[in-house]
């Protein structure tokens, strides 16, 4: 992926006048890290809303501030869903030189003959996994293809995953990110789990009445 740049300003105001500084298209964000104290920016709310709308959350993203360049990545969004924008940005910046831990979104790509040729039904467990790795090889996102998924019962799980030798995957390798089953067996996992429901809620309200 290219490299991502967004300009950032100082911000050496608060409370009112944040929302005046919003009314005239600027975007509150802070740039926090390790070895940095907090630091309180504005970003171009219309550049920084359409670069961030195609970033994952293990994205590299470098704010250039004052001359200087931080390496960073976006830890968390607050938006106003009424009037679908964003409010302020937390990122986290990063030592290019020391490695992180994150997680990566898995992506599920093609098609699974499975499902063309038996009608099966994907299941799917992890949509993401937790990696250690230095900066510049984190990937932005995990691509797992479908296609290995020929017959019923089959399965990819994190051991399956195709990564540099330069990441380290911190889940258990038995653990299960999608699998091929027949529709017969999915519903009855579905029904099974709906009369287990109503059975933990009795059990609950008996525990609660035997405590009284």
């Amino acid at each position: 992926m290219d490299k991502v740049i967004l300009k950032a300003m100082p911000r050496n105001v608060t409370g009112k006048k944040v929302k005046a500084m919003r009314r005239k298209g600027l975007l509150p964000a802070v740039i926090y890290g390790k070895h940095l104290d907090p630091l309180p920016i504005f970003l171009d709310e219309h550049e920084a809303t359409m670069t961030l709308a195609r970033l994952s959350t293990s994205s590299l993203v470098t704010l250039e501030l004052d001359g200087k360049e931080y390496p960073a990545l976006v830890r968390e969004k607050q938006r106003d869903f009424i009037k679908n924008r964003l409010l302020h940005v937390d990122f986290l910046a990063v030592s290019m030189s020391e490695k992180l831990r994150t997680t990566v979104r898995i992506e599920l790509v093609g098609t699974a003959p499975a499902v063309k040729d038996y009608n099966a039904v994907l299941v799917t467990g992890l949509e993401e996994v937790e990696v250690e790795c230095f900066p510049a090889d984190l990937p932005d996102r995990i691509e797992v293809d479908l296609s290995r998924l020929k017959n019923i019962g089959d399965g990819i799980y994190v051991r399956d995953l195709a990564l540099s030798d330069k990441i380290r995957i911190l889940e258990d390798a038995d653990e299960l990110i999608v699998v091929a089953t027949s529709a017969e067996a999915e519903e009855e996992a579905e029904v099974a789990a709906e009369m287990a429901e109503p059975e933990v809620i009795e059990r609950g309200k008996k525990e609660e009445e035997e405590e009284e």
